[in-house]
């Protein structure tokens, strides 16, 4: 095959997926056979086949049982905004991440003393096995599965303290800055490192989506003079939901 030039499944897929984005193939709408892709286009039934496997694992389409394959209806990706820490908005850090003030959200969480993993006491700075307040987190917006997040806190830094449960106590349901602050632990400086990847079928199940489509990964670490005070693990469905970022510049 000639530099440059497309594999036929490729260009059947190109072809297909444009007239899904132009409208011409409508959401709910069947797509097309297999033998009435091989009949249009003059190809193979492997070619029609792995075209229609391409527009399947793009999330184009879905198959239903029984029925034949589907175009997807695709809704416009919402926004959540990460930035800077503001003291004055809202308490919760997921009030302050969401795009549409609109949105009315809500979450619910689990909390249970854990040991580190290697992965996790590699973010925190402290030794394998070590014990860490592990804090799970559904986040919904009118109703929507939006956000999943798994937190870590060492518990040396937190335990015995007002601030060991992150939901319960004084200062439950505050961010992280707020609730450090509490124990005398001035956060100053947040990392965030932002990847994607194929979504678990655990988390996917949690977020209403299909196992295998791609979610967004924000490992984000809170640091106190140096020491990392908590780190978190965010997945957000990378079809419905844009993270964008606020930044000042100095």
């Amino acid at each position: 095959m000639p530099f440059g030039e497309q594999p036929a499944y490729l260009r059947v897929a190109d072809d297909l997926r444009q007239k899904i984005l132009d409208g011409t193939l409508a959401p709910h709408t069947r797509l097309p056979s297999q033998a009435r892709i091989r009949t249009e286009y003059g190809v193979s039934d492997t070619v029609a086949l792995e075209a229609r496997k391409v527009l399947m694992a793009e999330g184009f389409v879905e198959g239903r049982s029984g029925s034949g394959t589907y175009v997807r209806e695709r809704a416009e990706p919402r926004r959540i905004i990460r930035s800077g820490y503001r003291p004055a908005s809202p308490p919760s850090p997921f009030r302050q991440e969401q795009g549409d003030e609109g949105v009315k959200g809500t979450w619910e969480s689990s909390s249970n003393q854990d040991l580190a993993t290697q992965p996790v006491a590699e973010r925190l700075r402290i030794e394998p096995g070590d014990r860490v307040m592990r804090t799970r987190y559904l986040y919904r917006t009118d109703g929507e599965p939006m956000m999943l997040a798994t937190s870590w806190e060492p518990l040396a830094v937190t335990g015995r303290t007002p601030v060991m449960l992150p939901e319960e106590g004084p200062l439950g349901g505050q961010g992280v800055v707020e609730r450090m602050a509490g124990i005398e632990f001035v956060v100053d400086n947040m990392v965030e490192e932002v990847g994607a990847r194929p979504g678990l079928a655990d988390e996917t199940a949690a977020l209403g989506g299909v196992p295998g489509h791609i979610v967004m990964e924000v490992r984000r670490t809170y640091f106190a003079s140096g020491r990392p005070v908590e780190t978190a693990d965010i997945i957000v469905p990378a079809e419905r939901y844009r993270v964008a970022y606020h930044l000042p510049v100095k």
